[in-house]
């Protein structure tokens, strides 16, 4: 009996409850994070956007700590600046503060669900709400709301059964913006492919997979001052 009692302490002391605390839990996502020194991946990227038709396109996107970001792609890819993870830190830049709301299911996983409110009201997020998974410290999902550029969300995916490194297979990438910052910036290329629709929000989704990444292999800063239309922003 007493064996018996030590072996069920043993065990519950290893089976520690996730924390409740939203310092701790985002501590441990950058953690985890910073085991990625840097990775190059292969993107495919479809869209669902009514202005806007194209082709599924193909780029490559390079990363390297803390926040160099280089996308490669033939003719335009229409990917999703504001939200494209390529680091989880990217929602978690500058000062804020971070609040623990609730645990939840998202999908069959285990999800504490944070909030956190930017300090500086210099930036465009107003909020940001993430649904981060203790167990294999990643993002599952995340919502933002915007000053200028309306609201996203991105639902992650990732290879939970080979995860070695805490990033995403698949993101889908919703959102719901203003039409004149859609339509601003836009390749000309693509021009005759918009419609003229009135409406003062267009809502669309963009799916991106992620295929072959190489992580941890360096990458040469050279990659990443190519021009300046692509360095780290």
């Amino acid at each position: 009996m007493k064996k018996f009692l030590v072996i069920t302490l043993l065990i519950t002391s290893f089976a520690l409850p996730q924390s409740k605390d939203a310092d701790i839990i985002i501590k441990n996502l950058k953690t985890a994070f910073k085991e990625v020194n840097n990775y190059a991946v292969n993107v495919t990227i479809k869209t669902d956007i009514s202005f806007l038709k194209v082709p599924p396109m193909k780029a490559k996107v390079y990363f390297k700590q803390p926040d160099k970001v280089h996308f490669e792609s033939e003719g335009f890819a229409l990917l999703p600046r504001n939200g494209m993870y390529t680091s989880p830190l990217s929602f978690l830049n500058g000062n804020y503060t971070a609040i623990y709301v609730r645990d939840e299911d998202f999908e069959g996983h285990k999800t504490s669900v944070v909030k956190t409110i930017p300090l500086d009201d210099k930036g465009d997020l107003i909020l940001t709400t993430l649904w981060i998974d203790q167990a294999n410290n990643v993002i599952r999902k995340v919502e933002a709301s915007t000053k200028i550029n309306g609201t996203f969300t991105l639902i992650l995916n990732y290879d939970d059964k080979g995860m070695k490194y805490p990033l995403p297979s698949s993101m889908v990438f919703s959102f719901n913006a203003p039409q004149k910052n859609m339509r601003h910036g836009m390749n000309p290329e693509f021009g005759d492919n918009a419609s003229n629709k009135t409406s003062d929000m267009i809502s669309g989704k963009i799916y991106i997979n992620y295929s072959n990444y190489v992580v941890n292999k360096g990458i040469p800063d050279s990659v990443f001052e190519k021009d300046n239309n692509n360095k780290a922003r």
